[in-house]
């Protein structure tokens, strides 16, 4: 069964209204969480379950509505990364605990290649049987007689063990868990406001974005799980950015009759990946070259098409599927990329695309790597940033966390 748009994004119209009287309440929490993705939502979880009262705060309207699905549902297992071991190695750390706490959402039965480009990537296939040697991976050669790939374009292809994920029915499930979790009170469609520390905690002011009503609370641990907000949030506490940089990226949705149970991942370089979207019958598309869009270096998401969008700017990046100035699709480059490495007869059905911001370090451009970062940013009282792009990242929290 195809699931479409619908299944991603069921649309809420949103009614904004008269702003009422300020509405300030007290109360006390161990820890404040900013950000109801995955990574904040696992930590009030993680949190609330060792007996820590928790407030978990996110802009929008609901949680896990981001980063957390618009992606391309990969179970890393350290192929993506021939030029960062450290990154390769920490994709695997988690995967068996990530794949045992969410065996109903992982898809297991299909089969996943990695493919070297014959012209310009920067990993050969020498290198790339060394990295997964290295690393202790499987790399298990193809012949070039299989049914549905262009070896005129395919240096060398290896069958590969990596899974997907369903990111949307994950985020029900944690969505359907936090708002059950005894211990977290959940703050939706607020930003916080003010923040400073009073001694041993800090003081913070939360406004609702759409009724401009206030909440005054104290918390004595904060986290900063925002992703692409992560420098706007630690500006309002007054610490140091992390040095960021950001992209506005497309992943796109599309159907084959020949390859639908088929993952391919082209290395090292300009090139694309295509893989079975979890559970959900569709496949996701990216393309280095074509998915992202729009590019800012600045520490801040700034872009030059929030002139248009009222509801993003770089203090508070909104939602790129709602947004008027959404950038025009590249779904059809993507399509033409990826069917370079298969036969002719293989056919590729576009159904639609889903958009957000992306954030990296900028030390990333050296080896492509995507660390997870989670750094204690103020002592007293204690301030964390979370830093992390990968999913199977999210049991980090629990090394550094002091109740």
């Amino acid at each position: 069964m195809i699931l479409g748009a619908s299944y991603l994004y069921p649309r809420n119209i949103l009614f904004f209204i008269q702003k009422p009287p300020i509405i300030a309440a007290t109360a006390s929490y161990d820890f404040l969480i900013v950000g109801g993705g995955l990574f904040g939502v696992y930590a009030a979880l993680y949190l609330s379950g060792h007996g820590c009262s928790v407030a978990l705060v996110e802009m929008e309207d609901e949680l896990l509505k981001k980063a957390s699905i618009v992606n391309q549902a990969r179970l890393h297992s350290g192929y993506h990364y021939p030029r960062s071991v450290a990154t390769a190695r920490m994709s695997d750390d988690h995967k068996e605990r990530f794949i045992a706490d969410h065996r109903p959402f992982v898809l297991f039965d299909f089969e996943k290649y990695y493919a070297i480009d014959k012209y310009g990537s920067f990993t050969d296939a020498g290198q790339f049987e060394r990295f997964c040697d290295f690393i202790n991976i499987r790399r298990d050669k193809v012949e070039d007689t299989h049914l549905w790939f262009n070896f005129d374009r395919i240096e060398a292809l290896y069958a590969t063990t990596e899974y997907t994920f369903d990111p949307v029915l994950i985020a029900d499930h944690y969505r359907q868990r936090i708002e059950k979790q005894k211990g977290v009170t959940i703050f939706k469609s607020t930003v916080v406001k003010q923040a400073g520390a009073a001694g041993a905690v800090w003081e913070l002011v939360l406004e609702n974005r759409h009724t401009q009503q206030t909440t005054a609370l104290q918390a004595a641990q904060v986290i900063n799980a925002t992703y692409a907000g992560s420098n706007a949030v630690n500006r309002t506490f007054g610490v140091d950015d992390i040095s960021l940089m950001h992209e506005i990226s497309e992943i796109a949705f599309v159907t084959s009759p020949q390859i639908g149970r088929i993952g391919l991942t082209v290395m090292d370089g300009q090139f694309g990946s295509i893989m079975p979207y979890g559970l959900s019958g569709l496949l996701s598309l990216s393309s280095v070259a074509y998915t992202h869009h729009r590019v800012s270096y600045d520490n801040l998401p700034t872009f030059h098409c929030q002139s248009q969008a009222p509801n993003c700017r770089p203090q508070q990046p909104g939602n790129c599927n709602f947004c008027p100035a959404q950038p025009p699709s590249n779904a059809a480059k993507m399509m033409a990329q990826i069917k370079h490495y298969f036969r002719p007869e293989v056919e590729l059905r576009y159904y639609f695309s889903l958009f957000t911001i992306k954030s990296k370090l900028k030390a990333s451009y050296i080896d492509d790597g995507r660390p997870t970062e989670i750094s204690c940013l103020n002592e007293h009282p204690r301030y964390y940033c979370i830093f992390a792009g990968k999913i199977n990242s999210i049991y980090e929290i629990e090394k550094i966390i002091v109740f």
